[in-house]
């Protein structure tokens, strides 16, 4: 059937109420327009209107008229804060919303205003405008996730053999390479995209009052029940590129918890590089270093300061998103056929987790990108504990020659005397004449021991590993 309607529109519509003022980690990023509450009115309009090109193109709307109220179905037509004032009234925007939209459809055609939100219910509307708002974020996430995963993947390549120290606790561990760290990063944010990705299309909402969809069929009572219903949600979705849903999910909120998991995994995965670009680039370790522009990272106190704002924004992300999760997932405890609060509270958290891990994915985009390494000063630091870092490798080579036991407890003592005096492990160990000799017979086959590159164990082979999963394609802004 050739396409005669107009389409829906794609676009956000209408500004932002909130500016991100005491959340930098979304101001002024692609998603602050794609969740606010001109793009969730724009969403609302776009299930209006599309509700009416479906019921038309099943016979129950006249055509003429679903093409009134998809021309009429934008958000600049509508004051945005008058209906969010009027939502008061009704615990929802809806109500309000389906009022004044008929009246600018019965403006430009009387007869089409008619045939307005026909057969439907508020939470049919709202919950597929909020698949359709997480649609479009999710989109804009995926894109900075892309960028993100292909920026860690030069750094992983860069970097291969690239020493540093690996630390656990907080202290010097064993030997590791940068490639590996940077791998590792890129496959959470591989992870993360993978989550959200298996979102898309989310499902439109299509229940009416109760679940039943009884609204509609009051209009299409000429037409048989179960195939009715199958073809307006199919239809429905169709318009809008969402999925069909089994079932309504008024009351089954799988797609909202499914949501709210996703994003919060995202910041948290965002998070973790970020909490080691922190410890990283501490003054006294100093072995990366953010992107710092003129003005960026600047102390309102401290001239010599350029503070890591991209890192520390999304630990910020990262630290808000499983508490607004939790928040979601409890109002999957919604009673009877609709529930009184548990519904309204998913919207709040619902749109924060999304600004959240956008705002997290922008920012960690730019980060990845344009992070400095210094290799020179990983290897220094790798010096720091003057050869306890290859500790473990001198043990195990010495066992076979002194015996566990005596092998740990000379490791142990030696290590606590480096420790104590800065003297190197090596030097103490070669003072000592039964430590000296068993070195000197482990050393006949491998070479120095105490050569921090030569003990990296697998971090070359996993890096490769690692580099190998694919990375998607990048979807379409």
């Amino acid at each position: 059937m050739p396409d005669d309607f107009p389409p829906g529109a794609a676009g956000c519509g209408g500004e932002a109420v909130e500016s991100g003022l005491l959340a930098p980690v979304w101001a002024d990023t692609p998603v602050a327009a794609a969740v606010g509450d001109g793009a969730w009115l724009q969403a609302m309009l776009d299930a209006e209107a599309a509700l009416s090109r479906a019921q038309a193109r099943l016979g129950t709307v006249p055509r003429a008229a679903a093409r009134v109220i998809s021309r009429a179905a934008r958000a600049e037509h509508l004051d945005l804060r008058a209906l969010a004032r009027q939502a008061r009234q009704s615990a929802n925007p809806v109500v309000a919303l389906v009022q004044e939209f008929t009246a600018v459809v019965a403006a430009q055609d009387a007869d089409a205003a008619r045939y307005v939100h026909r057969g439907s219910t508020s939470q049919d509307i709202l919950d597929t405008a909020m698949m359709l708002v997480a649609a479009r974020a999710l989109r804009l996430i995926r894109a900075d996730l892309d960028a993100a995963a292909r920026a860690l993947a030069d750094l992983a390549r860069t970097h291969q053999g690239t020493l540093m120290a690996g630390r656990t606790l907080a202290l010097h561990a064993v030997p590791t390479t940068f490639g590996l760290k940077a791998a590792g990063w890129r496959h959470l944010v591989l992870d993360a995209a993978d989550k959200l990705r298996a979102l898309d299309p989310g499902p439109v909402q299509l229940g009416g009052a109760a679940g039943t969809l009884a609204g509609y069929l009051q209009h299409a009572q000429d037409a048989e029940p179960a195939a009715y219903v199958t073809g307006l949600t199919r239809t429905f979705a169709a318009e809008l590129g969402l999925a069909a849903p089994l079932l309504p999910w008024h009351v089954l909120r799988t797609p909202v918890a499914d949501l709210a998991q996703a994003t919060a995994f995202t910041c948290t995965a965002l998070g973790k590089i970020s909490v080691d670009v922190l410890a990283l680039t501490r003054t006294e370790t100093g072995e990366v270093h953010e992107p710092a522009p003129a003005g960026r990272g600047a102390s309102s106190a401290m001239p010599h300061k350029r503070n890591p704002v991209l890192a520390t924004a999304v630990r910020s992300a990262a630290l808000q998103a499983p508490q607004l999760a939790a928040t979601v997932l409890g109002c999957m405890l919604s009673e009877d056929e609709r529930s009184a609060g548990a519904w309204h509270a998913e919207w709040e958290p619902l749109r924060a987790l999304l600004r959240l891990a956008g705002g997290a994915a922008h920012q960690t985009a730019e980060l990845v990108s344009r992070l400095t390494v210094d290799p020179a000063r990983m290897r220094a630091n790798t010096a720091l504990t003057g050869g306890q870092i290859v500790s473990e490798r001198i043990a195990a080579a010495l066992t076979p020659l002194l015996g566990k036991a005596a092998a740990r407890q000379l490791l142990n003592e030696a290590s606590a005397r480096a420790a104590r005096t800065g003297t190197p492990l090596a030097a103490l160990l070669r003072a000592d004449e039964r430590a000296a000799a068993a070195l000197k017979e482990a050393e006949a086959g491998c070479g120095d021991l105490f050569a921090p590159e030569a003990y990296t164990g697998a971090a070359g082979p996993l890096t490769e590993r690692a580099l190998a999963r694919p990375q998607p394609a990048a979807p379409d802004r």
